[in-house]
């Protein structure tokens, strides 16, 4: 049987490239999504994609890509994210900081779905990597520009998967946690391992229908 194909944005490192990993050895044909492929160590199994999730031409291009070469997608992961404002708090971010983090963390992903729901077919998932930095029932305020860019992606989530349900495609969104990686920085108390555990828990594990949701460890969490 041929075997499903799936799509990891942002895994050039980190938990991008340890949930491209994990697929590849649960027996997916893995195509890894990174800015620069000559910063992207070889993974077994793993084909490499040129793709900036920031820019649409770069998106177009991929789509096109894994259409001639594959003909369909079965799971998009949106992993890419940037993280531009470590301190300081929403009265003092800039406008132009904002939106270079929401067109990575928010309009990337939404651009994504758009550009790959297309070849995607029933029992199709979409994993959208958020952050508990976005839950509105708990208000977090490091990193404004951050958060914010998650809150909007938890409610893109939400959207894409009440469009996409009556094609049977599953959209999620995940909190991983806070993982030791080059952006959660060496102090975070989770592994890489957990963190992509959360992660391929809605790829590997999820009943099929379980869509418009936000979860941790397998677990639903508040928007």
């Amino acid at each position: 049987m041929t075997k499903p194909v799936a799509l990891v944005t942002g895994a050039s490192r980190g938990l991008g490239r340890e949930v491209a990993r994990r697929l590849a050895e649960a027996g997916y044909t893995v195509l890894a999504g990174v800015r620069d492929p000559a910063k992207m160590k070889t993974l077994p199994g793993v084909e490499v994609l040129t793709l900036d999730v920031a820019l649409p031409a770069s998106i177009a291009a991929a789509a096109a890509a894994v259409k001639a070469g594959h003909g369909r997608l079965d799971v998009l992961v949106n992993n890419a994210g940037i993280l531009l404002d470590p301190t300081g708090d929403v009265l003092s971010v800039e406008a132009d900081l904002l939106r270079r983090t929401l067109e990575t963390n928010a309009i990337g992903p939404l651009r994504m779905a758009q550009a790959f729901a297309p070849m995607m077919k029933q029992g199709g998932r979409i994993v959208n990597v958020s952050s508990g930095g976005g839950q509105l029932s708990a208000p977090s305020t490091w990193s404004p520009a951050y958060c914010i860019s998650k809150t909007a992606l938890n409610a893109i989530t939400v959207q894409l998967a009440q469009a996409l349900k009556p094609r049977g495609i599953a959209v999620n969104a995940v909190c991983p946690g806070w993982v030791r990686t080059d952006m959660g920085g060496a102090g975070a108390p989770r592994s890489l391992e957990e963190g992509a555990a959360s992660i391929l828990w809605l790829v590997l594990q999820a009943a099929p229908g379980l869509t418009g949701g936000f979860w941790r460890d397998g677990e639903r969490i508040a928007w």
